[in-house]
């Protein structure tokens, strides 16, 4: 090879390795900046630690849910990815007061105590129907409308961010009406908490009603938002209506 073929291979490869090394400087600065973003909607920045809170199935023996496992296991790879530990609790030991940890919290006010507490101290607008009978068992009162459930075809779940307490820490409530609702909120949750932070904000409260649909044949993948219902949730309720058809 004579020395003019020499420094200009010597140049492609030194312009290819700078190259490859900016690249990855800013592959590295973009995935810093995610996680940043990450650490700072949902309240975990480095070496921090936050609360997993899951109610028990009465119909199980009092185990989790398969559904409510699988919520768990989402919320999981947000916390690892985060930098931070989780501790998992069931909603009949949670004593942890507002604000001193994130905290995510599954299930129904039945199935979790802590659910129950959540919703009548920040979420008064909501009422889940529990002694009914019918196609009004299970149904969410969000203000003056009422969603009802009806198993495998059309389920409801809320995905809430809420604020309270002397603390900086938010908790993430999933209050669905099946078990695989959590799942698809918490998945949702996962996924798009980019465009979330976006539209709320890293700090402050949000509620929003989501649906999933036909869970008896795709499970918890089919998921839409039915509409950010923070203001009915946060006030106090009024007279109900009839049931919501969506």
């Amino acid at each position: 090879m004579d020395d003019e073929a020499f420094l200009f291979v010597a140049a492609v490869t030194g312009t290819a390795l700078v190259a490859l090394a900016l690249g990855a400087a800013l592959r590295g600065r973009l995935a810093a900046r995610a996680r940043r973003r990450r650490q700072n909607f949902f309240g975990l920045p480095d070496n921090s630690e936050c609360l997993l809170v899951v109610g028990l199935d009465a119909t199980a023996d009092g185990a989790v849910s398969r559904g409510d496992v699988l919520a768990l296991m989402e919320l999981s790879a947000v916390v690892r990815d985060s930098g931070a530990t989780a501790q998992l609790v069931s909603g009949e030991g949670a004593q942890q007061s507002l604000g001193e940890r994130t905290e995510f919290c599954l299930g129904g006010p039945v199935a979790n105590r802590r659910t129950a507490a959540h919703l009548a101290s920040l979420l008064p607008g909501v009422l889940v129907d529990t002694e009914g009978e019918g196609p009004d068992r299970g149904a969410l009162h969000i203000g003056s409308e009422r969603y009802r459930l009806e198993p495998g075809v059309t389920e409801y779940v809320l995905l809430a961010r809420l604020t309270a307490g002397e603390g900086e820490r938010p908790v993430f409530l999933v209050c669905g009406q099946r078990a695989v609702t959590h799942q698809a909120a918490t998945r949702h949750l996962a996924r798009h908490h980019v465009r979330l932070a976006r539209k709320h904000g890293t700090s402050g409260t949000f509620c929003l009603l989501l649906k999933v649909a036909n869970s008896q044949a795709y499970g918890a993948d089919v998921v839409e938002t039915v509409a950010d219902v923070t203001k009915a949730a946060t006030s106090r309720p009024s007279k109900l209506t009839t049931s919501k058809e969506l």
